[in-house]
């Protein structure tokens, strides 16, 4: 599924606007207000926790949503989830997906009327209906209170023939203007699924593209989860990343309920008696629908000046509350004596991925650090999937450093993936533009081999300039490259991470690219432009993996693939000791699958 040239901006600025799932930082209680769409919606859930029991908030429709709200509140719902002004009088035609079950409320009573138009794409047929306005602003209301994804688009065309449209002061400002026509895409989020079908009518008026996940605006009916692991004052969800230097840094991050002020690391050098200690940063983090668990601290604690090559123990919390277990990790040697990973393919929160995931610590406990190649939980603005993905994974993060990298689960509908950046403090030493967020896509080394962390949910252009100048300037003697979105693969075509990045993998000789997504395990051929090569000295080795049990039915030859499994899940373990590299593949009963063997 690709994304439109001008996604990052349609998430930037609709993060920034919107915050349509509700999380945010809260420093201080707000007097309430009706001037916005997530205004409303904030009163109103919060009204509704006050008024319901939690089986009843299941129970709700629209006609009860109706009732609950205030009028000014309806007029807000009805009238400021898309505003703009055009210059002369127009008609808005207003394209409704037609399984949705339930009309927007204020669609009829706000005139507009449904005609015998339609217009599709291969995956969906809209019906059309249309009201005339005049110069001046036009307000519409939201796509309604369920969360039906493929939300409303539209487009603008005159009265009059004569007359030129001009429309201007789009709110929000993610919402582009292009052309309705044959071959135009409507959701920035899903720009590969493009109109098939457009009524001569319509061709040629201003067409306000828009993303799926305005869905979410207003979802009220059927849109109270749980959390099975609500947070408490005692710190869990222990993680350890890497925002800077491995041998000497190491970053902390963990959770508790939202009554923790404050949070600290103690933490000493083994075979020593000081202990240190490092106050944390927190965020008050909200997933506005979860009903037992609304609100959480998250901490972040960066601790600098580490001894390289050597073990610390620590503990997380506060001196007023609770401490954590106390974990260790190790910092990266100085000298450069050899080191091993492990990374997983989509793991989608699953218990099976984490019933193999724990296991992984015992039969491998040298290992530096953990990767995970995208996919980390399958919603990712749902916390409580994020709690289901740290209960299965157990205590290995605790121990050891995860670098992760987002695929599309855990940046959805274009909404972005603020909630997986708040969960990992990560390098920020990535693409220095706004279309692609910090932290998603970064760059490390350890010892003597080079990671690069792409997000290939951002754009792929914004991030080719990047991941050159990455390359041309590093000394190492081992270059990986770690993104969701596989370019060899027989599902679906990346034709310009193919041109854009494979090539860049050529020219610098990258010698293994890790990625996802598609479900099933693949080593390749090594490659060099596009075409299988002999010598992995000339050519790059492209894998997929996936962490979750899988199965395809459709099973078709690949010319490029070396080796190939349709049934998951996989781990991956990859030993580097100087200029050689071994590589093997384990399924979840610690059988290896694969191997290969590299030397430089």
């Amino acid at each position: 599924m690709k994304h439109s040239p001008f996604f990052s901006m349609v998430l930037s600025g609709f993060i920034l606007t919107m915050s349509v799932i509700s999380c945010n930082v809260a420093s201080q209680k707000q007097q309430p207000d009706i001037t916005s769409v997530k205004s409303v919606m904030d009163g109103a859930v919060t009204r509704l926790y006050e008024t319901l029991k939690p089986e009843q908030l299941d129970t709700i429709g629209q006609n009860y949503v109706l009732q609950f709200l205030s009028e000014p509140e309806k007029k807000i719902m009805a009238t400021k989830y898309l505003t703009f002004d055009v210059n002369v009088p127009v008609v808005v035609s207003l394209m409704r997906h037609t399984d949705q079950k339930t009309l927007p409320f204020w669609l009829e009573g706000s005139g507009f009327r449904k005609t015998d138009m339609v217009v599709k794409n291969e995956e969906y047929t809209y019906e059309v209906w249309q009201k005339a306005f005049d110069a001046g602003k036009i307000e519409l209301g939201i796509n309604g209170f369920d969360k039906h994804r493929p939300v409303y688009f539209i487009s603008v065309g005159p009265q009059k023939a004569v007359d030129k449209v001009n429309v201007s002061n789009v709110y929000p400002t993610f919402q582009t203007l292009d052309t309705l026509q044959k071959g135009a895409f409507t959701y920035h989020d899903w720009s590969d699924l493009t109109l098939t079908e457009v009524p001569e009518a319509l061709r040629g008026q201003i067409l306000v593209q828009t993303i799926r996940g305005r869905a979410r605006e207003a979802h009220l009916i059927e849109a109270f989860r749980k959390t099975v692991e609500p947070s408490q004052p005692k710190p869990d969800q222990i993680l350890l990343t890497w925002s800077g230097n491995p041998a000497t840094t190491q970053d902390i991050q963990w959770r508790t309920s939202a009554t923790v002020p404050n949070g600290r690391v103690q933490y000493w050098l083994n075979g020593t008696a000081d202990t240190l200690s490092s106050s944390a940063s927190v965020f008050r983090m909200e997933d506005r629908l979860l009903q037992n668990d609304r609100y959480v601290n998250r901490f972040t604690a960066r601790l600098t000046g580490l001894k390289p090559g050597s073990t610390y123990t620590y503990r997380a919390g506060s001196e007023s509350g609770s401490w954590s277990i106390p974990a260790s990790f190790k910092t990266q040697s100085s000298s450069p004596d050899g080191f091993s990973f492990i990374w997983f393919g989509d793991t989608h929160k699953s218990p099976d991925w984490g019933s193999m995931a724990r296991k992984t610590i015992d039969r491998h406990p040298e290992i530096a650090f953990y990767s995970i190649a995208g996919d980390l939980v399958s919603t990712g603005l749902h916390r409580n999937e994020w709690d289901e993905l740290w209960q299965h994974s157990g205590s290995i993060f605790q121990y050891k450093p995860l670098m992760p990298i987002p695929g599309n689960h855990d940046s959805q509908d274009g909404l972005g993936a603020w909630m997986y950046q708040e969960m990992f403090s990560l390098p920020k030493n990535g693409p220095q533009t706004p279309e692609v967020p910090t932290e998603q896509t970064y760059a490390f080394t350890y010892q003597n081999a080079l990671f690069l962390m792409i997000d290939a949910t951002s754009p792929i252009e914004a991030q080719t300039d990047w991941i050159r100048q990455q390359l041309a300037q590093s000394k190492a003697d081992w270059k990986f490259a770690f993104f969701h979105f596989p370019p060899y693969n027989f599902e679906e075509d990346y034709t310009d991470i193919r041109k854009e990045w494979c090539r860049l993998f050529d020219q610098y000789h990258v010698d293994m690219v890790m990625s996802g997504h598609v479900h099933y395990y693949l080593r390749t051929k090594p490659m060099y432009a596009e075409k299988p090569v002999v010598s992995p000295a000339k050519g790059t080795i492209y894998t997929i993996s996936i962490g979750i049990p899988s199965e395809h039915e459709m099973w078709p030859d690949e010319a490029y693939a070396q080796v190939r499994y349709k049934n998951g899940p996989f781990y991956q373990h990859m030993k580097i000791d100087g200029k050689t590299l071994i590589y093997k593949v384990y399924d979840k009963e610690g059988v290896v699958k694969d191997e290969l063997k590299i030397e430089k």
